[in-house]
């Protein structure tokens, strides 16, 4: 064996990997400026320079820019964020409180588009679509049986106001296919989803969400539940995630005196904004129940948190999410939006209710999932208060900042039913699916038997044939069969399916009189406005 070709071969790669780190530095020498620049603006855009120039691919300038945008706003906080333009319309509709189409809420059974209910006033229930109803085509071109998805069905119906559409129908009661042409109107997204009364004198408001038109909408709900004998309120923000602030001023101002702080906002370059109370409301007077939960932020803890902090409203349910930024929304020359964090907002004690992100925005949403694990969805002792977040009410009640609002009366999640089976139940639609179904058959004779409310929830409940018709049908649409699970949340599927038939024969107020009757949290709001001391024991002005 040559042993000096062994020697000398390992200094000969190692002569090549010099070279060669050699030649690849001079390579890049090549591009290296000659002076430092520290402004980061400049750095990206000869970053952006360099991969368009020599990146081994052609790159998607568009895609890098998006991804680099929302990349620097995860370094903020977890609420600021970027709207692609492709994306802004329909993120706008939820809060201007309207689109344009046909007016319909739909599910999609066995790849058929099935009318779940018409929207009232709009243009579908005007034409005389019903629940149930099956649209077969669009535009004389087929659409059941062709794999639609709900994307492609607001492709189809959308439109611009004035534009016509024409479908056709199936109707299950009907011996023959049904034509129909809808001109598209505005469709307003409603934002108060019930009001009704719940007991004598005691009136019940739904808000699902904060938008432009919610304001107009509470009014009306309490004028109608006043003119109906309401003397007390319970105001239902559970699972209400925000939205504007002007209409939680606005709503909050129904219940406060002219000239008391609401809630006040700050931030490193806008100087402190206060918005307070003016000399008119509707309900300034009476005993007030506000209803809250780890669902309810932002705008709905501006609301609780200035009835709370006045000592207004006694607040019942579970901690709150805890989102005190206020962000603005800045549209961009692409039709892009930025919605940027300017400033935090306070409750009239003084108290921002922000949880900390300081752990990154992952960790900030699973906290909230993580409540659970702690045990803090059933007891309030697992609840961590800080001494240093510590505030006074008007009356001189603690309350605490810096995590969410706290209630006042705590109330446990009500797990019972709740397992596999039925969250299997939940995730494949089946017992909407189930009561789409079941309608079909029964729509006439429901209607014919059940005249108003109080009978079908005096008459109606779903017995032991029917749970087993439906626990087959279950079982066919790919829920495995467990008879142990299903007898658990026997009480559970019968309560929510006989609310969902309610919602088919008496809209959102009949489907949530019925989940109220069983809410642990409602329950407990109707037992203390109807203990006579209870408001004053807790230092309430009503």
């Amino acid at each position: 064996m040559n042993k000096k070709y062994n020697y000398t071969l390992p200094l000969l790669f190692a002569l090549v990997a010099i070279v060669s780190m050699f030649l690849g530095s001079r390579f890049s020498a090549t591009f290296q400026t000659n002076k430092v620049d520290s402004d980061p603006s400049k750095k990206f855009d000869e970053v952006l320079r360099y991969v368009n120039d020599q990146y081994v691919d052609t790159p998607k300038d568009n895609k890098l820019v998006e991804g680099a945008i929302e990349s620097m706003l995860s370094k903020l906080d977890p609420h600021s964020s970027y709207i692609p333009a492709r994306d802004r319309e329909e993120a706008d509709e939820k809060l201007t409180g309207n689109f344009e189409g046909i007016g319909i809420v739909f599910n999609i059974l066995n790849d058929t588009i099935v009318v779940e209910t018409p929207l009232p006033g709009g243009p579908s229930e005007q034409r005389g679509i019903k629940a149930g109803d099956r649209i077969v085509k669009i535009q004389g071109k087929k659409v059941a049986g062709v794999g639609f998805k709900s994307e492609d069905v607001v492709k189809h119906l959308r439109g611009a106001h004035g534009t016509k559409v024409n479908i056709t129908i199936f109707r299950p009661a009907e011996k023959k296919m049904l034509d129909f042409s809808i001109t598209r109107d505005v469709i307003p997204i409603y934002s108060v989803d019930a009001s009704y009364m719940a007991a004598p004198g005691v009136g019940y408001i739904k808000v699902n969400s904060f938008g432009a038109h919610t304001f107009e909408e509470f009014q009306a709900a309490v004028n109608k539940l006043k003119a109906q004998g309401m003397n007390s309120l319970i105001l239902d923000l559970q699972n209400n995630p925000g939205g504007y602030l002007n209409a939680a001023t606005d709503i909050a101002d129904e219940f406060l005196d002219n000239n008391k702080l609401i809630v006040y906002t700050k931030g490193r370059v806008h100087p402190r904004e206060t918005y307070t109370a003016t000399a008119k409301g509707d309900f300034e007077k009476g005993k007030l129940v506000v209803l809250i939960d780890e669902g309810s932020a932002s705008a709905s803890e501006i609301v609780t948190g200035a009835l709370q902090d006045w000592d207004r409203a006694i607040v019942i349910g579970r901690r709150s999410f805890g989102k005190g930024l206020v962000q603005e929304p800045f549209r961009m020359s692409d039709g892009s939006e930025l919605h940027l964090t300017i400033a935090r907002y306070y409750t009239p004690s003084g108290r921002c209710i922000q949880r900390s992100y300081a752990n990154g925005t992952d960790a900030y949403y699973e906290d909230v999932t993580k409540r659970f694990s702690r045990g803090e969805l059933e007891s309030k002792d697992s609840i961590k208060q800080s001494d240093t977040a510590k505030y006074h009410t008007h009356n001189g009640r603690v309350v605490y900042g810096g995590g969410g609002i706290t209630p006042d009366i705590f109330v446990p999640l009500d797990t019972t039913g709740n397992n596999d089976y039925m969250l299997k139940l939940y995730t494949k639609g089946v017992l909407i699916d189930y009561v789409i179904s079941f309608m079909d058959r029964s729509r006439a004779d429901l209607t014919a038997k059940y005249k108003d409310f109080n009978s079908f929830d005096r008459d109606f409940n779903p017995d032991s044939k029917m749970l087993q018709n439906f626990e087959n049908f279950a079982t066919s649409h790919g829920v495995k069969e467990n008879e142990k699970e299903f007898n658990q949340s026997r009480s559970l599927i019968a309560m929510q399916m006989k609310a969902l038939i309610a919602r088919q024969l008496f809209k959102s107020d009949g489907f949530y009189e019925i989940l109220n009757e069983h809410n642990e949290t409602f329950k407990k709001a109707l037992e203390v406005l109807q203990d006579k001391d209870a408001f004053d024991k807790m230092k309430i002005n009503y």
